[in-house]
């Protein structure tokens, strides 16, 4: 089936980008409040009369100044820190899913289930069809069940690579000879994209990741099939 074209990023399909989201909203607000009170003062300072030069010392005029961007600080730093924890919570996940980064190439198995495994490698510009997407449309995309806790295991079986969906806010390195872990989560079903954000070498732009998420229905009708 195809699908639409859309300019930038897909929209968010998991709690924690739509919290990353929140918190870029929130951050750039205060930017914008800083950067415009920073250009009020300069402003004022280009264009009035009035001059003193015999100022010794301000001591309120340090004290705000201080006091100020550390509570500006703190109002950043704590959202920041609450995602960072929700992102490494592990819950008890419904699903396993492993992956494996190659010289250009994914590799998946589905631990859960026997002899369930494959290989996902780009489709070549010439063999796509009309309203797939250049570069980012593989040969076997991976199937999960929304709504479903689902732990992601990555690792590589040759030099560092990194698994990255930004529509579901996951960027974890495959390193090899390594085990990471990232748990994720989705609300609602849809195909997403991604690719390796890693420099991997000369075919580093040709490893994309398409998801497929569907309802836990149409998952076990899949396995059916696959098995």
């Amino acid at each position: 089936m195809a699908c639409p074209v859309q300019l930038g990023f897909q929209d968010a399909t998991s709690p924690i980008m739509e919290e990353l989201l929140y918190f870029h909203d929130h951050t750039l607000m205060i930017v914008f409040l800083i950067s415009s009170l920073v250009l009020y003062v300069i402003s004022l300072m280009l264009t009035t009369k009035l001059t003193h030069t015999n100022t010794v010392d301000a001591q309120g005029v340090e004290m705000v100044w201080t006091i100020l961007p550390a509570v500006i600080l703190i109002l950043i730093a704590l959202p920041s820190l609450r995602i960072l924890y929700m992102m490494d919570e592990i819950t008890t996940p419904s699903l396993t899913l492993k992956t494996m980064g190659h010289q250009w190439y994914w590799s998946y198995e589905y631990t859960d289930y026997e002899n369930l495994n494959f290989d996902s490698y780009m489709i070549p510009l010439s063999d796509l069809k009309p309203g797939e997407l250049r570069l980012l449309e593989v040969d076997n995309r991976i199937a999960l069940p929304t709504e479903m806790s689902i732990r992601m295991l990555i690792s590589s079986e040759d030099v560092l690579h990194s698994w990255t969906v930004p529509s579901l806010g996951v960027k974890t390195d495959a390193i090899p000879g390594r085990l990471n872990q990232v748990t994720l989560m989705t609300s609602r079903p849809g195909i997403y994209y991604g690719q390796c954000s890693e420099i991997c070498g000369a075919n580093h732009s040709f490893m994309p990741i398409v998801l497929e998420l569907v309802p836990l229905k149409y998952f076990e009708e899949w396995l059916l099939i696959m098995l």
